[in-house]
């Protein structure tokens, strides 16, 4: 809540700092945060880099400034600007690289505990799952963990890519927002009371994607930043190469007079915030020119370097990092992105539009492999096929490609922590584990939705945690029994690295990918995966006429 004020020499209302609270020296700065009820402490809107504006703008993030006066953190800085958003605004900005941490009050240098670092999805064009409230899985895990979220550069400001800004500054800012973060945990946790050197990354959407290009980052090579991985719904979109992604860059030029300027990006780096703003907005890929336009204009690119090839390519040769893995998704992800198509037509004309690269033959084999399905409610007749199509191209096959690269290569998500070990009944020494979420809401089903992508948050934080967003009525009445279920599965995971250590009672034991295979060649094809549906949680073979389509 604001703190207390006062009238300044201007009659102006100015706050008065707030120096009440636990403290943290970071040797950079050092802040006061707020306890809550429950012994948990709350530090929120630190700084972990410096405002990447003027001419840190498109380049690595640098070190934040030094300050010798205490400062509050006491509320949440301001969230980067996302694509089409207004500005000026108070909730976003270009100044905007902020951390969050929740911890237990008492917890020092010597507790080690593990940490949860979420970061947030958006389709890397906003930061859609900014500020969640770590609070309740602190509780929820006896005070045995510290949760950390952040933001990073998304859209135009984290995502432009040129030849002209691999020159002269760098690919993939928001990815090395991230990489940064991981960083200052290392740098700075112990000062939470939390383990440097247990660090689980946990990502929803795009922040799963950033999971996946963290695992295969600068070629799988292991910085020792994390120590296992969580994604809920893998986010893959068209990861192109810079050369690309020069029509992005040349209509930016174009739209802000500085297409003639000697050095181009040197006259984007003098343009203002509010001007700069103003074109970040997405325009048809190219040789595209009907609508819809594209739900994610600015994605990351293979720039050679933290992003060596394709992620496809990098995990199948397997450049990554081996971790103990949780992976999983939404029974009907594509139905929060899919257009209302009534024809095949307008099927292929979305896919082509959110992913330019497809050929004629390619989008006549989509049509073949996805038929019409049954009517969905308040929609047209091809909405189902066209959700169904988007979703497992963009979200499914991601999650469960990645964990039959890593079976088939015999990776096993290598824990050398014996100590974590359940006796689960996976059956071997596997530590992957899939699942889909298939918890239905009465409204949704009204409406055609299914169950929709990142449902299962509102399980995972607590339903009242997700900032900005209403927790829904099922959560609190005929889905409550799911919520400790799922929430308990994830803080197992978290605190020990398996998901059925700390497992609520009467939950089935989650059976790792393979589980019925027995040796890496069956799991590689005979996965197996942890359905979630209230009162009937269970184990499923991934098989059938989905996993023929994943080829």
């Amino acid at each position: 809540m604001p703190g207390p004020t006062k009238q300044d020499e201007r009659g102006l209302t100015i706050r008065i700092p707030d120096h009440k609270g636990p403290h943290v020296d970071l040797g950079y700065a050092k802040y006061v945060g707020s306890t809550l009820d429950g012994g948990v402490n709350r530090f929120v809107g630190m700084r972990y880099a410096a405002p990447p504006v003027g001419d840190l703008r498109w380049r690595a993030p640098a070190a934040p400034p030094t300050s010798n006066s205490r400062q509050q953190a006491k509320e949440f800085g301001p969230i980067c600007l996302g694509i089409s958003a207004g500005y000026p605004t108070s909730s976003e900005d270009e100044d905007c690289l902020f951390v969050n941490v929740w911890a237990p009050k008492g917890a020092s240098s010597n507790s080690k505990l593990p940490v949860w670092l979420f970061i947030q999805g958006g389709g890397y064009v906003t930061n859609s799952n900014a500020n969640w409230d770590g609070e309740e899985v602190v509780r929820k895990s006896g005070n045995n963990i510290v949760f950390v979220n952040f933001n990073y550069r998304v859209s135009m400001w984290g995502f432009l890519a040129s030849s002209k800004v691999q020159d002269n500054g760098t690919l993939n800012a928001g990815l090395l927002d991230q990489r940064f973060l991981m960083e200052w945990v290392k740098t700075h946790i112990a000062s939470f009371g939390g383990d440097p050197n247990n660090v689980i990354i946990h990502g929803a959407s795009a922040g799963a994607g950033s999971v996946a290009l963290h695992l295969t980052a600068y070629g799988g090579r292991d910085d020792n930043l994390f120590t296992a991985g969580i994604a809920e719904s893998v986010f893959f979109p068209a990861q192109p190469f810079v050369p690309q992604l020069e029509y992005q860059f040349d209509r930016l030029v174009n739209a802000t007079n500085c297409s003639t300027a000697s050095d181009q990006l040197s006259c984007l780096r003098a343009l203002d915030t509010k001007t700069l703003q103003t074109h970040n907005v997405p325009s048809p890929f190219p040789g595209r020119t009907e609508a819809p336009l594209p739900h994610f204009y600015w994605t990351p690119c293979v720039d050679g370097d933290l992003i060596q090839d394709l992620p496809y390519n990098l995990f199948a040769r397997g450049a990554l990092v081996d971790v103990p893995l949780l992976f999983g998704n939404d029974n009907d992800e594509g139905r929060s992105f899919a257009s209302n198509a009534a024809s095949s037509d307008d099927m292929v004309n979305f896919l082509r539009n959110n992913y330019p690269l497809l050929t004629a033959n390619d989008t006549a084999d989509v049509v073949d492999m996805y038929p019409l399905e049954p009517a969905a409610p308040e929609h047209e007749a091809w909405f189902p096929s066209t959700s169904t199509a988007y979703g497992e191209a963009t979200f499914i096959c991601p999650a469960i490609s990645i964990l039959k690269a890593y079976a088939a290569q015999g990776r096993s998500g290598n824990d050398t922590d014996t100590s974590t070990d359940s006796g689960s009944g996976s059956g071997n020494d596997t530590k992957l584990w899939l699942y889909r979420y298939n918890v239905l809401d009465d409204d949704n089903a009204a409406r055609g939705l299914g169950v929709p992508h990142l449902w299962e948050s509102y399980a995972v934080f607590g339903p009242a945690n997700l900032a900005g967003q209403a927790a829904p009525q099922s959560y609190l009445t005929y889905n409550a029994p799911v919520v400790p279920v799922v929430m308990d599965y994830f803080l197992s995971f978290v605190r020990t690295r398996d998901p059925n250590t700390l497992r609520a009672p009467g939950a089935p034991a989650w059976g790792a990918w393979g589980a019925w295979g027995g040796d890496a060649a069956a799991a590689a094809t005979n996965g197996t995966r942890l359905v979630l549906e209230t009162n009937n949680t269970r184990m499923e073979e991934v098989g059938g006429a989905q996993a023929a389509r994943f080829r």
